[in-house]
């Protein structure tokens, strides 16, 4: 293994990677402060300032030890999450959608953003930036749409859970809840035994599809 290179790779990832959790947690305060909940604003989540999002081992620690233990393969993290009391919420069933699927939403801005870089880094005059650029905008592009796919997995605490809990009956949506407290075991299980990579991958080829298809790269 070039230590070297991996070293490389992840300085060149790091910036799009904070920027991928940083705006994903605030897009949810955001939200929820516009449908009712301020907690996140008192409590200054609503931010572009990553230390308010990052959590040490979670989102810098555990990452980058998968990513050289795999080899670049895989690569899982959280962040510190954002608070929201839903039953401040104008109205908690419905607005709990909005707010969970806001982190998403702001992964796949930011991977449109990176592929419209990418397309700029290709199309301009080669320079001494060219190759770093397109390295980065490519690890832009897929942080943004790993996190907005993994994310999306209907089970909570995940946004896709929360989405889930919130447009299912109420018999269905609160025995769905009851997972809750055994969500990132579900889906660490689900990542050891190869369902979650045979399940994301088509996804994200099928996406990153579109967006090169839409940008010309």
């Amino acid at each position: 293994m070039d230590i070297g290179y991996w070293i490389q790779l992840l300085s060149l990832y790091a910036i799009p990677a904070v920027l991928a959790i940083t705006l994903h947690e605030a897009a949810h305060g955001y939200a929820a402060k516009r449908l009712g909940d301020l907690t996140a604003y008192q409590e200054g989540r609503i931010t572009l300032n990553p230390i308010k999002h990052i959590d040490l081992i979670g989102t810098l620690v555990v990452p980058a030890v998968l990513l050289l233990a795999t080899g670049g393969k895989i690569a899982f993290g959280w962040a510190k999450p954002v608070p929201v009391n839903f039953s401040a919420l104008r109205n908690p069933k419905r607005d709990m959608l909005w707010v969970a699927a806001a982190g998403p939403g702001a992964n796949l801005a930011m991977a449109i953003g990176w592929a419209l870089l990418f397309k700029l880094a290709l199309t301009a005059p080669e320079n001494y930036f060219s190759s770093p650029l397109l390295e980065m905008s490519k690890g832009g592009i897929l942080i943004n749409l790993v996190l907005m796919v993994l994310n999306l997995i209907p089970v909570p605490p995940l946004d896709g859970g929360r989405i889930a809990i919130s447009a299912l009956p109420h018999a269905m949506a609160y025995n769905l809840a009851k997972l809750e407290p055994y969500g990132l075991l579900i889906i660490m299980l689900l990542m050891a035994s190869g369902v979650l990579s045979s399940f994301m991958y088509p996804i994200l080829g099928s996406i990153i599809g579109m967006l090169s298809f839409v940008f010309g790269i």
